[in-house]
């Protein structure tokens, strides 16, 4: 079990890495013939950045759009965020308990948020109507796999030593240490995470590098000023 654990993960992270690298290399070529910032935009490259900064970190279009989804969706977020941060502690030594220990409390955040942003799925008529089953299977996805990993973390406590033991030997090959602690929840937890990173590069997840190359928000709005136009329109 635990060497099947580590083939799943060697192809997901491969998966992942390749998916990811290969959908923002085909973003970055893909032209924009028209100038179509979101207005009111900024007119210099350091407003684009700022704006950019402002939509990325607090969600700024979402907010002014409507307060009560902006709410769970950033929570859902910075919640991931800093879970991510503090899963840092399973794959190097750098991180103090001071700073990991209180990040364990971002997990409810984390769920809260997915289940605030699932019921408006279900709740809102506009919102329901343009929902795909995809769009249910993602948050349900990530979902589970906030209350598994917060079972372990409140609930049944997992042998930390044990995971990070197994996850340096992943990385550094080494099989013969390869040795999973045989927690249910936590293979559960794995499990999730590993279908989560392999279908990340075809699914609407994709909106977290995406975003840097929407045209609507990474445009100056100088059309006046300067005329755009696309690469492939140059050599006509």
């Amino acid at each position: 079990m635990s060497l099947a654990f580590a083939i799943l993960f060697y192809v997901a992270t491969l998966v992942l890495v390749v998916g990811v690298a290969f959908k923002v290399v085909q973003y970055s070529k893909t032209p924009a013939p028209l100038k179509i910032p979101t207005t009111p935009a900024p007119t210099t490259t350091s407003g684009v950045v700022m704006r950019m900064f402002r939509e990325v970190v607090f969600f700024e279009s979402l907010f002014k759009s409507t307060i009560w989804t902006w709410i769970f969706a950033w929570a859902f977020h910075m919640g991931l965020f800093a879970v991510l941060f503090r899963h840092g502690r399973y794959f190097h030594d750098l991180l103090p308990a001071v700073i990991v220990g209180p990040l364990k409390y971002a997990a409810f955040a984390m769920i809260i948020g997915l289940i605030g942003l699932l019921v408006r799925r279900f709740a809102v008529n506009r919102v329901r109507y343009i929902s795909a089953p995809s769009d249910y299977a993602m948050l349900i996805l990530l979902l589970l796999i906030g209350i598994s990993g917060s079972m372990m973390t409140f609930v049944s406590h997992v042998d930390i030593v044990g995971v990070k033991t197994y996850f340096d030997a992943w990385m550094t090959l080494d099989f013969d240490n390869l040795i999973l602690p045989p927690d249910p929840v936590l293979r559960i937890h794995l499990f999730l995470v590993a279908v989560l990173m392999l279908i990340f590069p075809i699914s609407k997840l994709l909106h977290a590098p995406g975003i840097f190359f929407s045209p609507t928000r990474n445009q100056v709005d100088n059309p006046r000023e300067v005329r755009h136009v696309a690469e492939w329109a140059e050599k006509l």
